[in-house]
């Protein structure tokens, strides 16, 4: 008997705190559509910040709760909010099964990314809602504009490529050019320092030849000194001259003492 109380006060607990969380859920519900309305209000009377306010209040008590999701997309995407409106969109888009109100989701995805010069994403998200709704002519016509957009975009890309590469050719070739010229500078600077040398070779013989001495003063200061140490050919030549005339002058002097000693010949005495 002790254990059929125990099991029916169990039983008792285990329904009473299913009805307190199912009365708080209710409570929860009822409040999150309160502040919905209210952010709807403020949402009507364009005050999109207030409004935003109030829709997360409404995800705060129900977080599942997709209109407030959706609203508050919306909010902010009123208040130029355009990068923070889109997670909601995707929230959305995530969380239904309806497909329009999913085409609804892409929709204003599409928008928000237009809004941010996004428009490969742009035109993905108007695709996406045309392929759940395609009788919307206003989703349409935006992807249209998203598409000239995007390849106007690609154009001009292109263009400002192009204008690199000729930008870059332009100055290869201006520096061929500087290259070339500076080139051409140093060549006729050696030409004319050329010329100039031959020019002063050619004055140099003219003078010589108008003054042989002073080609052969200019022909002695040539002429290769020597070395600390050794003598020059001349040297040579005037030293083996002076030996020579030193051997001729000791080989008389010999040669008058011979003479000087010699005994005279006579005939024998018998």
């Amino acid at each position: 008997m002790k254990q059929i109380q125990t099991l029916l006060f169990v039983l008792l607990m285990l329904v009473s705190s299913e009805f307190y969380a199912q009365q708080d859920t209710i409570v929860a519900q009822r409040e999150a559509r309160a502040f919905l309305r209210e952010g709807n209000k403020l949402y009507q009377k364009e005050n999109y910040e207030d409004a935003s306010i109030a829709y997360r209040k409404a995800l705060d008590k129900n977080s599942l709760y997709k209109k407030a999701t959706y609203n508050l997309g919306n909010a902010m995407y009123q208040n130029k909010n355009f990068k923070e409106a889109v997670p909601q969109y995707e929230l959305t888009v995530k969380a239904s099964t309806d497909k329009f109100e999913k085409a609804d989701g892409y929709h204003n995805i599409g928008n928000a990314m237009l809004e941010q010069k996004q428009y490969q994403p742009a035109v993905d998200a108007y695709k996406n809602a045309l392929r759940n709704d395609p009788t919307d002519d206003e989703t349409r016509y935006n992807l249209a504009v998203a598409q000239q957009l995007l390849e106007k975009e690609k154009q001009e890309k292109k263009d400002d490529k192009d204008k690199d590469k000729k930008d870059d050719k332009d100055k290869k070739d201006k520096d061929d050019k500087n290259k070339e010229n500076k080139d051409s500078k140093d060549k006729d600077q050696k030409d004319d320092k050329n010329k100039k040398d031959k020019d002063d070779q050619g004055d140099q013989k003219n003078d010589d030849q108008k003054d042989p001495q002073k080609k052969d003063q200019k022909d002695e200061k040539e002429k290769p000194k020597p070395k600390q140490g050794q003598m020059s050919p001349q040297q040579i030549k005037q030293l083996l001259e002076s030996l020579n005339n030193e051997e001729k002058k000791t080989q008389k002097k010999m040669n008058a003492q011979k003479a000087k000693g010699k005994k005279v010949k006579q005939e024998k005495d018998w």
